[in-house]
C-alpha cells in the first residue's frame, strides 16, 4: 500500500516526509482492517511532519483523522463506514492514516455519520473532540454566555456549534467583522462590556493561544467564569500574568487543553457521543477544504510547510 511516512535517522536529522510503499498491515486480534478514503492535514499533521513533536518514533505513518471502511474485523463491524482520530498514540507512536489502509484497535473507531462524506468526515475528529474537551473542561451549561475566540477557525467553530447546541449563547471573536468582537482592532475585549451589560461572560474558549487575548479574556469573566485554553506561542514568552487577589475573589477557573494526551478510545468516544448531532443537522463539518489524492499530498505538506496557502486539505 501507498503511506506518508515521515523519517529521521538521528535526532540531529532534520525529519523528511515520503510516500512510501509499505506492506498492508496484516488482521490481529482485538483490531479492525479499514480501507482509507480520506485523511485530513491538520496544523498538528503538518508539525508533526516537520518533526516538532518530540516523543515521535520514527518511521511514522502521519495522519491524526480519517474516514473509510473496515475491510476485515469482527462479523459486525466489517463493511461498516467508520471514521476517528488519533489521541496520544497513532500518527505519534503508532502508525496513523495517511495511507491507503490502517490497523486500528475495534473500541477506537466511531461509526460515520450517514450525511456526512468521507471527506467532510475526515475533517471533524480533531477540532471537534478537541472543542468537546473545552467544553466539557469549563462545564459550559444552557445557562452560560461563551465567548469563543478564534470562532472562525476550526476548533473554534466546533466550539460555537457545541455550546450553541447545549443552548448556550455564544458571543464569536474573530479577527475581522465576521463576529461580535474583533479581536483585531479590539484586543482589550472592550465590546464585551455593552455585549453583557457589564455582566462578564461565563466561560471563555480560547483556541488562539495569544497571551495578551487570554489575559484580557480572564479580566471579562464574570464571578465563577472558567476559561480554557488549546494553544500557546510555538516561540518567545508564553507566560501569563493574572492579578491573584481578583482571580480568587471572583472565584475564576483556568484550563488547560490537550489534544494529544487522551487516548484515541477516549477520542472515539467523544465521536459516537456527537454523530447524531451531524446527522440531525446540529452541527456541519468546515467546508473550507481542498481534496488532494495520495499521490499529491507530499506536495500539499510542503505548500503548508512553507506557509505558502492557508487552504486546508485533505
Amino acid at each position: 500500500m501507498k503511506a506518508l511516512q515521515v523519517l529521521r535517522e538521528t535526532a540531529s536529522e532534520a525529519a523528511r516526509l515520503a510516500l512510501n510503499e509499505l506492506p498492508k498491515p496484516a488482521l490481529i486480534p482485538n483490531h479492525v482492517l479499514v480501507r482509507v478514503h480520506a485523511s485530513a492535514i491538520h496544523p498538528s499533521d503538518v508539525g508533526n511532519a516537520s518533526g516538532t513533536f518530540p516523543y515521535t518514533q520514527y518511521p511514522r505513518v502521519v495522519g491524526r483523522d480519517y474516514a473509510g471502511v473496515v475491510e476485515e474485523g469482527p462479523r459486525e463491524l466489517v463493511g461498516k463506514e467508520v471514521y476517528g482520530t488519533s489521541g496520544h498514540a497513532y500518527a505519534f507512536t503508532k502508525d496513523g492514516f495517511q495511507a491507503e489502509y490502517t490497523l486500528i484497535q475495534e473500541d477506537e473507531v466511531a461509526l460515520k455519520p450517514k450525511n456526512l462524506t468521507f471527506a467532510e468526515a475526515a475533517t471533524v475528529g480533531v477540532p471537534f473532540t478537541t472543542a468537546s474537551q473545552m467544553i466539557e473542561r469549563a462545564a459550559v451549561t444552557e445557562s452560560d454566555t461563551v465567548l469563543v475566540i478564534g470562532a472562525n477557525g476550526a476548533v473554534g467553530s466546533a466550539a460555537s456549534q457545541l455550546a450553541q447546541n447545549i443552548g448556550a449563547r455564544v458571543i464569536r471573536a474573530t479577527r475581522d467583522e465576521s463576529g461580535e468582537v474583533n479581536t483585531d482592532k479590539d484586543p482589550e475585549l472592550h465590546a464585551l462590556d455593552a455585549l453583557t451589560d457589564g455582566k462578564g461572560v461565563d466561560v471563555v474558549l480560547d483556541t488562539v493561544g495569544s497571551p495578551t487575548l487570554t489575559v484580557n479574556g480572564l479580566k471579562k469573566l464574570a464571578k465563577g467564569g472558567r476559561l480554557a485554553f488549546i494553544s500557546a506561542p510555538k516561540s518567545g514568552a508564553g507566560d501569563l500574568t493574572i492579578d491573584m487577589r481578583y482571580f480568587y475573589r471572583a472565584d475564576l477557573s483556568l484550563f488547560g487543553c490537550n489534544s494529544l494526551n487522551p487516548s484515541a478510545k477516549e477520542m472515539a468516544r467523544r465521536l459516537n457521543a456527537i454523530t447524531g448531532l451531524f446527522e440531525s443537522g446540529k452541527l456541519k463539518p468546515d467546508g473550507k477544504w481542498t481534496p488532494v489524492p495520495l499521490d499529491q499530498a507530499l506536495d500539499a505538506y510542503g505548500k503548508l510547510m512553507k506557509k505558502a496557502t492557508r487552504e486546508k486539505r485533505w
